[in-house]
């Protein structure tokens, strides 16, 4: 389970806002990149948080809620549009997510945790952790925001354009979306950078 030792380890040396960061929505063929990041009270303790993808929906959905809600947890989320996603590429869209979430906080953070690998020209001094989602409150906290966050807009997006089943793979390329993709070709949502897109409009 979580932890806030590493928020601890920072917070010990002069870092007095520790934030959590991560990101979701870097292997979908549709949908933008969605980067949240967290800073949560120091005392903070739950029984269920964790990464995102070891929680169900239901789990999810319900943190997701119930973070947003409490005054004393402070966050922000951002997406980068598929335009911005195919201008920047997907490694660097992600990567000015997470960069914006961060200076997006309402608290300024002193430092951050990031889950997976360093940001270059980051705002704050950060620590990557490696699987951060399943060790650091804060990151695990930053991953529930941002899945849930980019799922409701999926299932708006689903509603828009029901032939692609957004609804059931939130954009990744499982066989029923390449299908779809085959029958219907891309939509606007579409990422034309992605080679399964790219290839469907060469000839467009």
């Amino acid at each position: 389970m979580p932890t806030l030792d590493h928020e601890n380890e920072l917070r010990a040396q002069g870092y007095k806002l520790v934030a959590g960061l991560d990101e979701v929505g870097r292997g979908p063929l549709a949908g933008p990149v969605c980067a949240a990041a967290v800073i949560l009270p120091n005392d903070f303790e739950h029984p269920v948080l964790n990464d995102s993808k070891k929680l169900s929906e239901r789990q999810r959905e319900k943190l997701h809620d119930e973070l947003i809600s409490n005054d004393q947890v402070h966050w922000c989320c951002v997406m980068l549009s598929v335009e911005d996603i195919d201008r920047l590429n997907i490694l660097q869209a992600s990567r000015e997510a997470m960069r914006r979430a961060l200076l997006g906080l309402k608290e300024k953070a002193h430092a951050a945790l990031i889950d997976g690998l360093l940001v270059p020209n980051f705002p704050v001094p950060q620590r990557a952790i490696v699987k951060g989602d399943s060790i650091s409150f804060s990151i695990a906290a930053a991953s529930v925001i941002a899945k849930v966050t980019r799922d409701r807009l999926m299932l708006k997006l689903a509603q828009e354009h029901p032939q692609y089943g957004f609804e059931k793979h939130k954009g990744y390329p499982t066989p029923l979306h390449l299908k779809a993709l085959q029958a219907h070709g891309p939509c606007v949502h579409h990422r034309r950078s992605f080679a399964p897109v790219a290839q469907l409009t060469l000839g467009l």
